[in-house]
């Protein structure tokens, strides 16, 4: 979710020009995710849960800074070279506008109940762009990373290439795959201040559009407001399960690796016996 309102131009096209190498701290939080991984599939690490969890935390980050690059990025080549001096070319979450809601929030909300919160937050000078598709398309991008991420996830899956692969890294992809969809659902709700009513908003009119800006503070929380609601929340995963399942997912497997995720509650040893 990147928050793509204008702002003041507090940097002069002469010096948009900013660093684009890869952060360390992109590249730290990858290597926590490559080992920890090869952890999970090679069983080196003593704790499962613990190697699952730190896996699957490190690869929602990587998918929350390569999110919000798909939108500096795709802003970049659509008129706004700002992007590029606020250091959003680097991976570097500490670059984002909020660290609360770019990495603690989504972070947090995987850990209690294993749903992916759309993060991040760039901004992105919108008076710059010229034209309704550049606007939408950058909107976009950002979910569309994350089906891109879910489809990676799934993809030994849906490519029946499961041979081989260890269970517990099968259960982890699961999990983290029903992160990427449900981030990517979340993100394409027509809701002001999500990525689904940034994509549509260049279509409306300056009235619609003046009268609910104010809304867009209050659009996530609406939203999760809902999602409290029992027969709204079963229909929402309904929705995440059914794309899995298309995807070769099956409940039981995400589940699972929700399980192993959240190693340090007692389980009944279901998951870990399969």
């Amino acid at each position: 979710m990147g928050f793509q309102g204008s702002q003041n131009r507090s940097h002069p096209r002469s010096h948009d020009r900013g660093d684009r190498r890869i952060s360390p701290v992109f590249i730290g939080i990858f290597a926590v995710m490559a080992v920890t991984g090869w952890a999970v599939w090679t069983g080196y690490s003593t704790s499962t849960g613990l190697a699952v969890f730190l896996f699957v935390t490190a690869a929602w980050i990587v998918s929350l800074c390569l999110h919000e690059y798909a939108h500096a990025r795709t802003a970049l080549h659509s008129g706004d070279l700002s992007v590029d001096a606020k250091g959003y070319l680097t991976l570097n979450p500490l670059k984002y506008t909020h660290a609360l809601l770019s990495i603690i929030l989504p972070v947090l909300f995987v850990i209690m109940g294993g749903l992916g919160l759309p993060g991040g937050a760039v901004y992105i000078e919108r008076d710059r762009i010229e034209g309704r598709w550049r606007h939408s398309l950058i909107s976009a991008a950002g979910p569309l990373t994350n089906v891109a991420f879910a489809a990676v996830c799934t993809a030994p899956f849906w490519m029946n290439a499961l041979d081989g692969v260890p269970i517990p890294f099968r259960f982890a992809l699961g999990f983290l795959a029903l992160l990427q969809v449900s981030a990517a659902i979340l993100n394409f709700l027509p809701v002001p201040g999500l990525d689904g009513y940034g994509i549509i908003e260049p279509w409306l009119s300056h009235r619609i559009r003046r009268e609910v800006a104010p809304l867009a503070p209050f659009g996530l929380l609406a939203v999760f407001a809902l999602l409290w609601i029992p027969e709204i929340n079963a229909y929402f995963f309904d929705a995440v399960y059914g794309v899995l399942s298309a995807l070769g997912v099956s409940e039981l497997e995400a589940y699972c690796g929700r399980d192993l995720y959240q190693f340090w509650q007692d389980t009944n040893g279901f998951c870990q016996a399969s």
